[in-house]
């Protein structure tokens, strides 16, 4: 009993002091990296203080004189921005640009990673791309697994035209103890993006994408979101979608084209 109480502690001093880690996955990349991109982009750089700097490309529409819009993309929690912009093709086509930015860590993006920069370099982003002339009936928000709960928490604070969530969570303490649940992992969890909290003050349309064979995320998070939702909000549910796959499946494109064209 003695040895079954030592493990439990020391896997959970692990999981508290290393939660960071295993939470974020970021693939830093040096200053000086070219980018190499299929799509006109712009890339741009914000000194945010002393350490912090926040690298952000937008990518441009082919046709920039009948550009529709702006899409300002949070990525998940792995790699950064070489491996999400491929996902930039599904706006590009309709007509909108693509902000796209990486996380404290990832890519060019240096500082120290918190849930606070996290919001802080989303409203930065939104600041800028409505200098760049996009009216908040222009911009959609757009959310991909981490990025999700950061996309919910600047919708729902800034004015959209659509908030469009895929593979979402409803907490990080919720997504936490779907693996850890012999802990108290709601104290026990430094970054909490409750976006259960964030989702109920959306006043822009919400669409959601989840698969029902999600291993990193389960379904059950969408599930537990969706009393949340407002009256006209919608849930697209990818019968056998995992988490990575979801861009696969013909569901999401017709989607995406209904809501894009």
């Amino acid at each position: 009993m003695l040895l079954i109480l030592i493990i439990y502690v020391a896997a959970g001093m692990a999981l508290y002091f290393f939660q960071t880690k295993l939470l974020f996955h970021p693939e830093p990349l040096p200053q000086d990296h070219a980018f190499v991109f299929e799509n006109p982009f712009e890339e741009r750089k914000v000194l945010y203080d002393s350490s912090t700097l926040f690298s952000i490309v937008r990518f441009q529409p082919l046709n920039d004189s009948a550009k529709k819009g702006a899409i300002i993309y949070f990525h998940g929690n792995m790699n950064n921005i070489a491996y999400y912009a491929p996902f930039a093709n599904n706006f590009i086509h309709y007509g909108y640009e693509v902000w796209m930015m990486d996380y404290p860590g990832y890519g060019k993006s240096t500082g120290e990673l918190t849930e606070e920069i996290l919001y802080i370099e989303a409203e930065e982003v939104y600041k800028m791309v409505k200098a760049a002339g996009f009216s908040a009936n222009s911009i959609i928000i757009y959310g991909k697994s981490l990025g999700t709960g950061i996309a919910t928490q600047l919708a729902s604070r800034r004015n959209c035209k659509r908030l469009i969530l895929e593979s979402p969570y409803y907490s990080i303490p919720n997504v936490a103890a779907h693996y850890a649940w012999m802990y108290p992992v709601d104290w026990m969890t430094e970054f909490k993006i409750p976006a259960n909290e964030y989702i109920q003050k959306v006043t822009a349309p919400v669409t959601i994408f989840h698969g029902t064979d999600d291993a990193t995320i389960a379904y059950s998070n969408t599930e537990d979101l969706q009393p949340l939702l407002k009256p006209g909000d919608e849930v697209i549910t990818i019968e056998g979608g995992g988490h990575n796959d979801l861009n696969d499946y013909s569901e999401m494109k017709r989607k995406l084209d209904s809501l894009l064209r």
